[in-house]
């Protein structure tokens, strides 16, 4: 089969006609750059911010023109408004799936059904191990006897079907909700299964925040007790869409302890404290290098400063992690080292940041919603 062109969707798309206008939405100048990745074409509709509440059949609209494209399996399509100077800009509405719940006034927060309580872990900058954390904290969270599930919300650079040694595509089911990925016990979605792995994401923030959204809301994730959200580094697009229409029990930061990584950590803790996140806690991640010959420790990033950090800013320290060969090699080969080595020292370290997280989401839980008892 020839391979499908932008040209060939942009045609489709002229026959979407905006409302009351008479003219299309292509020729109004509506539509983003479109991109097609694995039968799949991904582009925004930028529509007046005033009625971006009644656009949702538009959505509609243009999502079944790009569909009808001989080769096209499937369309994500967001709506992003154009605001003027000086207008606030309303939160867009998430795209409503079959047998999926809508808003509640006056929130854009809506959360997964079945899903008890949703977690992000997050990093001021790359490389500080959050992936290698949050596959770990996860395993630690089901070895407590929890039902748990991950998505990796790093939709430029996926790391879970590597970690988590999963390949392949997910299936889907009638109504177009995805069934999600499974391995060592955890439910798992991410853009890894949808593209190919040296893929290159070249994606506008409209559609990174649609793309979070359905690979969310149109997942059949079951009854879970928690859903761990694999966050890409930093403070951008997809941080905020997560932090503003996901109602999160929590995020945990992690960070190595040398001064650089904590001054991004911080940052990180700030976004999530502005929009009112609460945090669960701060990790220190490549803690210490223990040497596997002689099993010298060394601090070769230093040593406390996230713990410090923490209790300066009022955040609970959860704990530390070292650097060492296993966790590596484990990560490299998609074995994480719970699951690999469950009786080992560093699984043991997960496992007590994982009851410190859940004992954190259960009080706050208590907090939120106290018992009432009449004697």
């Amino acid at each position: 089969m020839a391979e499908v062109s932008k040209n060939q969707v942009e045609k489709a798309l002229e026959t979407v006609i905006y409302p009351g206008s008479g003219k299309n939405i292509v020729a109004l100048g509506m539509v983003s750059e479109i991109f097609i990745a694995d039968a799949k074409a991904y582009f925004s509709i930028t529509v007046p911010a005033d009625k971006a509440s009644e656009m949702e059949p538009l959505r509609i609209a243009a999502e079944r023109a790009a569909k009808s494209v001989e080769g096209i399996a499937g369309a994500v399509v967001a709506l992003t408004a154009d605001r003027k100077p000086g207008q606030q800009q309303p939160a867009p509405a998430p795209a409503a799936a079959p047998g999926r719940p809508t808003p509640q006034p006056g929130s854009s927060k809506v959360g997964v059904p079945g899903v008890r309580a949703i977690i992000a872990v997050a990093s001021g900058k790359g490389g500080v191990g959050k992936s290698t954390t949050a596959v770990n904290l996860a395993l630690g969270l089901q070895s407590l006897g929890l039902k748990v599930g991950m998505l990796d919300a790093d939709i430029y650079g996926p790391s879970l079907p590597r970690l988590l040694k999963i390949s392949g595509r997910p299936k889907q089911q009638e109504d177009r909700i995805i069934l999600p990925m499974e391995n060592y016990g955890l439910k798992v979605m991410s853009m890894g299964f949808l593209v190919d792995e040296e893929a290159a994401m070249i994606w506008r923030g409209p559609m990174v925040q649609s793309a979070l959204m359905q690979m969310l809301r149109e997942v059949a994730w079951g009854e879970l007790d928690v859903l761990v959200l694999d966050m890409p580094p930093g403070t951008g697009d997809a941080q905020l869409t997560i932090a503003q229409q996901v109602p999160l029990a929590g995020a945990v930061i992690v960070s190595t302890p040398q001064d650089l990584a904590l001054i991004d950590a911080r940052k990180g803790i700030t976004m999530f404290r502005k929009v009112e996140v609460p945090l669960l806690g701060v990790i220190e991640n490549m803690s210490y290098f223990i040497a596997p010959d002689t099993g010298a420790r060394y601090n070769i990033f230093g040593h406390g400063g996230a713990k410090a950090e923490a209790e300066r800013i009022g955040v609970p320290f959860l704990g530390e992690v070292p650097l060492t060969i296993s966790i590596r090699e484990m990560s490299d080969a998609g074995t994480p080292v719970v699951a690999a080595e469950p009786d080992g020292p560093q699984a043991a370290i997960y496992r007590d940041i994982a009851q410190k997280v859940w004992a954190r989401i259960g009080a706050s839980e208590q907090k939120a919603a106290p018992r009432i008892v009449f004697e």
